[in-house]
């Protein structure tokens, strides 16, 4: 790989675990900025608007940019933009999200009958079997799938749990359809990242606690993937996986001096 000018920063399980601040990153990202790289905060998390997002970054200490944070609800949006304009009319959406981001899909008309696009993200417990029959049926109907994210799993303060990726998956099952999926490690998600700052691939490492997503994701699209043993990590998976990272790191708070070994 070239020198790094982009660092991508995966926020749930690489700088903070659900609230709590993982210890040391947020004098990472500091330094980091005194090195010289580039920053942008990547998360597939769905359960809070941009706004809120950006104030529980500022509220931990961390120093950033609203443009500097990339959301799957955010990329989604521009999606369902581009969309509306290849129709050449106003899209009908059914926005199954969590009640902070339903504002961010305002702009879209809402169908729960017969949508052109479904968008899914975390809902939280809410999933039952009749949205379930609701979503296939709408489905049935025409209706083509936008997944803010796959993740298989999450890790929360005690214990991982089922991610979204579990109903996307049967839903693809089940109606013959490959969802579009706008959060990481889609192409479509790091294309706009990579685009907004005018950087070539091979100058971008992303860094997470997520082996699929984060790192193998990173290297699909031609980019540097580090892998931290915070949040979701687990050694026995790493094994098990053909994914091998282009570094292991304890933390975040390695990255800046790994960074300065292996890529100045």
């Amino acid at each position: 790989m070239k020198s790094i000018r982009l660092v991508l920063l995966d926020l749930d399980g690489t700088l903070y675990i659900d609230n709590q601040v993982i210890e040391g990153a947020v004098d990472a990202v500091s330094r980091l900025r005194q090195q010289g790289y580039i920053l942008r905060f990547l998360t597939n998390t769905t359960t809070r608007s941009q706004a809120e997002l950006y104030q529980q970054l500022a509220n931990m200490g961390f120093s950033l940019e609203m443009n500097e944070l990339m959301s799957a609800p955010v990329t989604a949006v521009l999606e369902l933009r581009a969309l509306q304009q290849q129709f050449e009319r106003e899209l009908r959406i059914w926005p199954v999200v969590a009640q902070a981001i339903e504002q961010d899909f305002a702009e879209f008309d809402h169908d729960e009958i017969t949508p052109d696009f479904i968008v899914l993200g975390d809902i939280g417990d809410a999933w039952n079997v009749v949205l379930i029959n609701q979503l296939f049926t709408a489905m049935h109907k025409g209706a083509k799938l936008i997944a803010l994210h796959k993740n298989r799993f999450w890790q929360t303060q005690s214990h991982l749990k089922v991610d979204i990726g579990f109903y996307i998956a049967g839903l693809e099952y089940v109606t013959g359809q490959t969802a579009q999926i706008m959060g990481k490690p889609s192409s479509s998600f790091f294309n706009r990242v990579l685009a907004d700052v005018d950087v070539a691939p091979d100058q971008v490492v992303l860094v997470g606690d997520d082996l699929d997503s984060d790192v193998g994701g990173a290297q699909r699209h031609g980019m540097g993937g580090i892998l931290v043993k915070t949040g979701k990590f687990r050694e026995q998976y790493l094994e098990q996986s053909t994914i091998k990272p282009d570094g292991i790191l304890i933390s975040i708070v390695e990255l800046p001096e790994f960074l300065a070994t292996h890529y100045s």
